[in-house]
């Protein structure tokens, strides 16, 4: 049962009892009600702002250790590109320039990825401008990994084919320097030993004693072993790659026409056949249809000292035996 208030009336010098309407009653109590629901979820709202779930403290973490893994990628994927951008300076400068190839642009190693924008997918996200500089900087790396990549097959290629270039370039003395008693005669203008005219002389001319062996310079095919009025028996090697030499004057020919020879094989011997007055053999290289000096071709086979003596020896007047 509710207890009856009074309050005291001081016009009356009474007490009268306390009468509550019902509507008043009613509305204070809502009030009160809304007020207190109001205060707890103001309050959790903020507390809320401090205090986090289970959840948000896992995702919290999740995210932070997320962020941090980016920075160690990040840190390695610009030492890669550090090194890759090394590779590629010995690529262009060094290897390229070595087996005679053009260098790569930029623009060719870093080309697609102009236009419209391919990571427009990225944004929206709350850490789009993080994501989508790792993605870039990661197709970048990627499409200048495929072009190094391509780059160093071709000069593997080249490498392949130098290899075999070297080894066809005429790079050794036609006859052992053992086996010469002279050499009478190099590349210049010569006294003619038959027509009694200079002439110029567009070989050289190795004396030796008939029979002694002659070599192939360079790896090649026999185009020509034939007898000719001025060259008696020869010797013609196409080498490859503008090269080809010529070995006249032989006593007897070993290699035939059409036969593969390689540096140093035996193609025949020392003679005095065709336009010779004494046994020597007369030895040319020609390049790209031109003759040049053979004593640029010895690097395989002389010391410096010994290629010294040779061009001191060519460079000295005289007459060909040819």
């Amino acid at each position: 049962m509710a207890k009856v208030k009074y309050y005291y009336d001081a016009d009356t010098l009474s007490y009268r009892k306390i009468t509550v309407n019902k509507g008043d009653y009613y509305k204070k109590t809502v009030f009160g009600i809304l007020a207190v629901f109001l205060t707890a979820l103001i309050g959790f709202i903020v507390f809320s702002q401090f205090i986090m779930s289970p959840t948000e403290r896992a995702q919290k973490r999740e995210l932070e250790n997320l962020k941090l893994h980016y920075e160690l990628l990040s840190r390695r994927m610009q030492e890669g590109a550090s090194i890759l951008a090394e590779l590629q300076e010995r690529d262009n400068n060094i290897y390229r320039i070595y087996f005679e190839a053009n260098p790569i642009p930029d623009e060719q190693r870093k080309a697609g990825f102009g236009g419209v924008n391919r990571y427009q997918y990225l944004d929206g996200f709350e850490n789009s401008t993080m994501i989508t500089k790792l993605t870039k900087d990661i197709d970048v790396l990627s499409k200048q990994l495929v072009v190094q990549s391509k780059s160093l097959d071709e000069i593997v290629a080249l490498a392949k084919e130098k290899e075999k270039m070297l080894a066809s370039i005429p790079a050794i003395l036609p006859v052992e320097l053992k086996d010469l008693t002279r050499m009478a005669s190099g590349f210049s203008m010569r006294m003619h030993p038959i027509l009694k005219i200079r002439k110029f002389h567009k070989g050289m001319d190795f004396t030796a004693a008939i029979g002694t062996p002659i070599y192939a310079s360079g790896n090649g095919t026999v185009t020509r072993a034939e007898r000719s009025a001025t060259y008696g028996n020869v010797v013609y090697i196409d080498h490859g790659y503008g090269y080809k030499t010529i070995y006249a004057h032989m006593s007897r020919m070993k290699a035939r026409k059409g036969s593969k020879v390689k540096r140093g094989d035996l193609i025949g011997y020392v003679g005095n056949t065709g336009r010779s007055v004494s046994s020597h053999l007369h030895y040319e290289v020609h390049k790209n249809g031109r003759a040049v000096n053979p004593i640029n071709f010895y690097y395989g086979d002389l010391t410096p000292e010994e290629f010294a003596a040779m061009q001191k020896a060519s460079e000295e007047e005289g007459q060909s035996y040819d």
